[in-house]
Order: structure tokens, then C-alpha cells, then sequence
């Protein structure tokens, strides 16, 4: 049986604009992605800004083309399908944005925008909208008198409910969260990922949750792969990935997950420098101008090393198998 979602050497990339970058190098967003989603999982895509999380959930979608690879769907090559078929497809893939207010029209009511999909798929009578709407609401935690009022009426969470309740509207079996939560407070945080958690279990969603909070994500994901300059430098089950982390990059990011212990001590990995432009990246490891391994050498400068089993992982690292004592020090600055 094949994976929900499938993902094969996804690339994206952009050349820049204007006359006198014409020739310039494009810009690699995404540079050889793979990893696979079955029905009911959730997949969180970690990293800092930039490192092309979001472009891998728009391109998943066809919100955007992508430059090459394969984005399967139900064991469906996206990129075979006809627009009519891609549009009732698509019914299927659903996505909660980041900016819970710039996402929805602010000259539409809630009934409307929530209703859109159902008019759009005829998926019950007219008549029929307005109730289900209602039931959508009530299933995300909103009254459902809240259909008749405007976005600008509402809270960041109550609009963040709103834009699930949307998603949740055309019956998907996969939904992208791209960063949904990093725009609340952390009290409201806490409910929408409950939220999130709930569904997932009432109607065996699969999600693609993009964030750079690992303390969010290890809430919710089954799995987390871990991206760094539009690649994927580790992949694995949750608690593996976060309590026995094996590259450099993962290890800097779990050192930045808050305590909830008070008393804990723990030694931050602080990275020098900032990450190479995705236009002009390292002839060889990605990591390598900010790695701090005591084993770095030549090899990691010409040669990109991929992805590879290591104890119970993928980890895209020349000298994973090493972990060092001393890689748990601040990295020199």
C-alpha cells in the first residue's frame, strides 16, 4: 500500500528578476527533498528562516510548480493530473496558513468564507451550507452565530479556529499547517494545537506541520524532519530526533527548547555566522561554514554528504556515528 504522500527529489528553484539579474544564479528554496506521509501522520518540518520549509508545502499543493521531482498524492503523480483533475484533488489537500487574518477575505462574513469550499465542490445542497457551516464552527470551538461577523471581529486565535474550519470544510486527508501557531500567544498556542491534535484523531488527518519551534512540534509530530538551506540534514521518529539527536544543526536546535524544569541546566549551542545564500551554496556539506563536529575536515568542504541510516535515523552528516561529548558545548563564535 503506498504512502498518503509521497515526496521524490523535490527541487524548486527561483531566478531573480529585473534586467541586471538575469544571469545571476537562481536561488535554491529547495534543493533534492524526499519523505513520504501515510494516512494519519503527522510529519513536522523544522528549521530557521529560510531554509525553505514553506515552499515545500506550497509545492506538495501545486500553489507552486516545482522545478523537478515527483509530489505524489494517494499513489497519484500531481503532475500527470489534468487542472479539472488537480482542482477536485486538491479538495483532498487542504492548508491552514500562518497569518490567520491575512488569509481570509476581510470583506467576506465567516459563513462565507468557511461555505466557499462546499459551493465550490457541491458537496451539499445550497440549502444545506449554512447548517454545515454551523456544525464546522462547533467542531472548531466557535459559536456558530459567529458565521454572520467579519474577521476584523475576532481574536488571532479565534481566526486561526475560522481558517481550520475552512480546511476542515471540503473533507481533506492531508492538510499543510504552515507555521499556524506562531503568530498566538502561547496560552493560545496550547489550545489550537489541542485543536489540531483532536481532529487529527476524529478524522485521521495527516498533517505537514512546518515550524522552527521543536518544542511545538514534538506536541504534535510522529516523525520530524529537520531542514537546513532548502535540504533535509536529518530525519526521524520524534523522540529519537529530540532526545538523541546525530547532526549538528538538530543538536543546535533541541539546545534552544526551553526547560520546563527551572532548575535544569543546559549548555546552548550558540552557531557562528549565518547561513550561505541559497544562491551561492557550499560546494560541499551545507552545515560546514557553521559546523562545530571536532571531526569537520576537508572531506565535508568538496563532498555534500546525503542522507543515510544512522542507529535510528536519516542524518545527512559524514561523522554521524560520532557523538562527541564535546558537541553538547557552546560552538565557537
Amino acid at each position: 500500500m503506498s504512502p498518503l504522500v509521497e515526496v521524490q527529489d523535490l527541487v524548486k528553484h527561483y531566478q531573480a528578476g529585473g534586467f541586471l539579474s538575469r544571469n545571476a544564479p537562481p536561488v535554491r528554496a529547495v534543493d533534492g527533498v524526499s519523505f513520504v506521509i501515510e494516512a494519519g501522520e503527522t510529519l513536522g518540518l523544522v528549521g530557521e528562516s529560510g531554509s525553505g520549509k514553506s515552499t515545500v508545502g506550497r509545492n506538495i499543493l501545486r500553489l507552486e510548480t516545482p522545478t523537478r521531482g515527483v509530489v505524489k498524492f494517494e499513489g497519484v503523480d500531481l503532475a500527470s493530473l489534468s487542472p479539472r483533475d488537480l482542482r477536485s484533488t486538491r479538495r483532498r489537500m487542504q492548508i491552514v496558513f500562518q497569518d490567520p487574518f491575512g488569509s481570509l477575505n476581510p470583506r467576506r462574513t465567516v459563513g462565507a468564507s468557511v461555505g466557499e469550499g462546499l459551493e465550490i465542490h457541491a458537496l451539499v445542497p445550497r440549502s444545506e451550507i449554512g447548517a454545515r457551516v454551523a456544525e464546522l464552527l462547533e467542531e472548531v470551538g466557535l459559536d456558530p452565530d459567529y458565521a454572520t461577523r467579519f474577521p476584523h471581529e475576532f481574536s488571532g486565535g479565534q481566526r486561526q479556529r475560522i481558517g481550520i474550519a475552512r480546511a476542515l470544510a471540503v473533507e481533506p486527508r492531508f492538510v499543510v499547517c504552515d507555521e499556524p501557531v506562531s503568530a498566538l500567544d502561547v496560552s493560545v498556542q496550547a489550545q489550537v494545537i489541542n485543536l489540531l491534535l483532536d481532529l487529527r484523531e476524529r478524522r485521521n488527518l495527516a498533517y505537514l506541520f512546518i515550524a522552527h519551534d521543536l518544542a511545538v512540534v514534538r506536541q504534535l509530530a510522529h516523525r520530524i524532519a529537520v531542514m537546513y538551506l532548502g535540504t533535509i540534514v536529518e530525519i526521524g521518529d520524534a523522540r529519537t530526533v529530540i532526545d538523541a539527536p546525530r547532526h549538528p544543526y538538530t543538536q543546535a536546535l533541541v539546545s534552544a527548547v526551553p526547560s520546563p524544569d527551572p532548575g535544569a541546566t543546559r549548555n546552548r549551542i550558540v552557531l557562528a555566522g549565518e547561513p550561505p545564500s541559497p544562491a551561492a551554496p557550499p560546494p560541499g556539506c551545507p552545515f560546514e561554514p557553521r559546523c562545530f563536529h571536532p571531526l569537520k575536515d576537508d572531506r565535508c568542504r568538496v563532498e555534500r554528504p546525503g542522507l543515510r541510516r544512522v542507529a535510528a535515523q536519516d542524518v545527512a552528516c559524514h561523522y554521524a556515528e560520532v557523538v562527541a561529548a564535546d558537541m553538547t558545548t557552546t560552538a565557537p563564535t
